[in-house]
């Protein structure tokens, strides 16, 4: 749908809308009560997740290339539907899943929203989502393969499946319950960061070391120091021994120094 500009019209960049809030590790959290409680763990993939999306707001664009009308070349195009690249999508898309979930009789918890549970007639069925990926969790199969056959005709489903993959880190099941591995992510993190090959150290923060909030020459990237803490707070969910070394680093991210890099550097040779 186009519209003619015969009289100038302002458009207003949208601000960036607040963020769907998310806390991957509450499935991490909640995996021990299915294991001791013999449920089952599934995992499903949306296709194309963002296009599922319904804009609440009238959003215009320009003409995409390939698409230009000839005859009205500066001519713009009113979005019927969401589509990847806008600022609102992610909140548009957990808009419309939260909305289908909640009309199968789920309740969205309170202490994190991306998290639905199920509890009737003694079936008990937690579900979560990050954004494309819904991990399932359920004393009840039948009741499962219901849920996912209803939800298939509201949104593209790849098939259920085992959960063997979540947010970069591998599930292994054995006779003892799960094996969580991150080897992945770390090869990734020591790739980026390029310390493949570098020599190991034996602890992730030395006992002798003393680190100030002013100490040595200020690093001269900030940015990718931040951004290396982070990811090794997230690496701290299969390896707890550096969790104390992460969060004393942590306390410098706002103004980190060279000496500071040391043993930030010493965390991917451990």
């Amino acid at each position: 749908m186009s519209i003619s500009p015969t009289t100038p019209m302002p458009l207003t960049l949208l601000p960036q809308p607040p963020p769907v809030p998310t806390r991957g590790n509450t499935i991490f959290a909640s995996s021990p009560v299915a294991i001791m409680q013999g449920w089952s763990l599934k995992q499903l993939d949306v296709n194309n997740a963002f296009l599922h999306g319904d804009l609440t707001k009238i959003v215009y664009m320009t003409q995409p290339p390939g698409f230009k009308d000839v005859n009205k070349p500066n001519h713009v195009c009113r979005l019927c539907k969401a589509i990847y690249g806008l600022k609102q999508v992610p909140r548009a898309w957990y808009s419309a899943l939260k909305l289908a979930i909640m009309g199968l009789g789920f309740q969205n918890s309170k202490a994190d929203s991306s998290l639905f549970i199920y509890c009737q007639n003694f079936v008990i069925c937690c579900l979560f989502v990050y954004v494309d990926d819904l991990v399932i969790i359920d004393n009840n199969l039948c009741f499962v393969f219901e849920i996912v056959a209803q939800l298939g005709n509201r949104f593209s489903l790849k098939d259920m499946r085992q959960l063997n993959f979540f947010l970069g880190m591998k599930v292994i099941s054995t006779k003892f319950g799960f094996f969580l591995s991150q080897h992945k992510y770390i090869r990734d993190l020591l790739s980026k960061t390029n310390m493949i090959g570098a020599k190991d150290v034996s602890t992730p923060l030395s006992t002798t070391t003393s680190l100030k909030l002013v100490d040595g020459t200020s690093s001269t990237n900030s940015t990718e120091f931040r951004s290396v803490i982070g990811a090794l707070q997230y690496l701290s969910l299969t390896k707890p021994n550096i969790s104390f070394s992460v969060n004393k680093l942590s306390q410098f991210m706002h103004k980190p120094t060279v000496t500071h890099w040391i043993p930030a550097s010493d965390f991917f040779v451990i």
